[in-house]
């Protein structure tokens, strides 16, 4: 890994490594009757992998057919994959904002690019996958690039052209928008890319409003976490990942309104609702940031929510790339319109308290309206009550692969802290192989940039074969860069070479030492 870095290579997009053994052939490949548990969690970004070993009509590209693979995840990725899930979804999560609108007859629409159309869908909707009657779903197109510095505008255009398009059309009474530059690009260590992506999503959000004034729509302004408003590490190294900071809250509107602080994302769809003029739903415990008005006494107007993506507040400015970027539009609307801020991390969003925010959970809240406890809560607890131990989806591939004469194969994100995953969920599960008595598991590992010093994963790759080997159990055998292998985007191409990494050991030969 090392060496990849002197070449050039970052852990984002390292190039797969598989070891291999003294006879020249990769060791710990995923074999027939294997035993897998694909311990990430959030879920999106990993069901184009799972599915390429588990749906058997998968044609997305060549697989092996002989090859079947007992599969567990530690949540429920999609239901229509065949595996066993440690920790299921509780419950439904009902009377959600487009829910809502969409049962009190109204007409809404939902634009953003591909790279965070299931934010903007699947997780705003309470993890359902279809639309609301009534809820239409613009996708635009994100650039194909492999960097998305290289065009950190995206297509913000389209984006903008969709929602002024909406904003034309009266029938349209909700209309709620990501711009996603600022969270994307922000992942990059590039500090002009990231600055070009905030003005880019200045001017246009200038665009949209002034076409909402317009057209006499109110407008709500938000985001859904923090990113590159606190880029550096407290010792100068720079930070690409999610932020703890509280997000921006405007409202523009023709009618007299006011907003009372010390609110969190789960205000934002009891506000919104105020704004239509629709009661809110007792299964929303959120309340409006709206004060000194009732619904009554407000015009009822068209809504126009904008989700600015990663953009966080601090007034801070010193590795503040939101403040040293040229934006008048959002400086004016904070001043000249009502503000405020809202709580975006940690308990606002049902995370651990101290945690970072995310999409996945900045979503969630906005269309719940309550806090929603995350899987990774759920699972903290239960390492720290001790059911963890007692799952029956880790049982069922552990016992399965011992009493196969099988192996156990521990796939996902190696980090302190991910939003996809932790390290202590692998240390658990390898806890877990030695008190089952499993004498052949092999770890997998992929590797991410965001929220990491530079070169972590060496470092974590480190901590993992120690820990390995302190246990008497489990071998680091592959090690690949999250880009290829957590897509959302129907990328075959880089699903393909994670399985090919994890079948056949295409990729660096890591040569086994005596």
């Amino acid at each position: 890994m090392r060496d990849a870095y002197a070449r050039g290579e970052e852990d984002e997009a390292l190039e797969p490594l598989a070891l291999f053994g003294q006879d020249g052939q990769p060791v710990g490949r995923i074999e027939d009757g294997d035993y897998v548990i694909f311990y990430d969690i959030r879920g999106e970004r990993e069901i184009e992998l799972t599915r390429s070993f588990v749906d058997p009509h998968f044609d997305e590209f060549p697989v092996d057919r002989t090859l079947k693979a007992h599969f567990a995840t530690m949540i429920q990725y999609d239901e229509s994959l065949d595996v066993q899930v440690a920790f299921p979804p509780l419950r439904e999560i009902d009377q959600t904002l487009s829910q809502v609108i969409s049962e009190h007859g109204l007409k809404q629409a939902k634009i953003t690019e591909s790279e965070k159309a299931i934010h903007l869908q699947f997780f705003l909707n309470g993890k359902l996958e279809g639309p609301f009657p009534g809820e239409e779903r613009i996708i635009v197109p994100s650039p194909k690039v492999m960097d998305y510095s290289q065009v950190p505008e995206m297509n913000v255009v389209g984006v903008a052209e969709a929602v002024l398009e909406k904003i034309a059309d009266p029938s349209c009474d909700v209309i709620i928008a990501n711009f996603v530059n600022v969270d994307v690009v922000g992942h990059i260590e590039n500090e002009e890319a990231i600055k070009r992506a905030v003005e880019a999503v200045d001017s246009h959000i200038g665009q949209v409003v002034e076409a909402a004034e317009e057209a006499g729509m109110t407008v709500v302004v938000t985001a859904d976490h923090g990113t590159v408003e606190r880029w550096l590490y407290p010792d100068g190294a720079i930070d690409t990942g999610h932020t703890d900071s509280p997000v921006p809250f405007i409202v523009v509107s023709s009618d007299e309104v006011s907003l009372r602080d010390g609110g969190a994302l789960t205000d934002v769809a009891p506000t919104v609702l105020q704004l239509l003029g629709i009661p809110k739903p007792e299964a929303m415990a959120g309340s409006s940031l709206l004060e000194d008005v009732s619904g009554a006494t407000l015009d009822k107007q068209r809504v126009l929510l904008l989700i600015v993506d990663g953009w966080g507040y601090r007034e801070e400015p010193h590795g503040n790339l939101i403040a040293q970027a040229q934006t008048p539009v959002m400086d004016g609307l904070s001043r000249e319109c009502p503000f405020t801020t809202l709580e975006a991390s940690g308990g606002a969003v049902g995370m651990p308290d101290g945690t970072v925010g995310n999409s996945e959970a900045g979503h969630l809240h906005l269309g719940a309206g309550r806090t929603i406890y995350s899987d990774r809560l759920r699972i903290d607890r239960a390492m720290a009550d001790g059911s963890f131990y007692d799952n029956e989806a880790f049982l069922w591939a552990m016992r399965g692969a011992k009493r196969a004469g099988t192996r156990l194969h521990l796939l996902g994100i190696i980090s302190f802290y991910s939003s996809h995953g932790s390290l202590d969920h692998l240390l658990a599960l390898l806890e877990l192989a030695k008190r089952e008595g499993l004498r052949e598991v092999y770890l997998h590992s992929m590797l991410g940039r965001r929220g990491e010093h530079p070169e972590s994963g060496a470092r974590y790759i480190e901590q993992v074969e120690k820990a390995t080997a302190d246990l008497g159990v489990g071998r680091v055998v592959s090690v690949i860069g999250r880009f290829w292998s957590l897509d959302r985007e129907e990328n075959w191409d880089r699903i393909e070479k994670t399985y090919r990494w994890l079948v056949y050991g295409e990729g660096g030969q890591v040569r086994e030492t005596v």
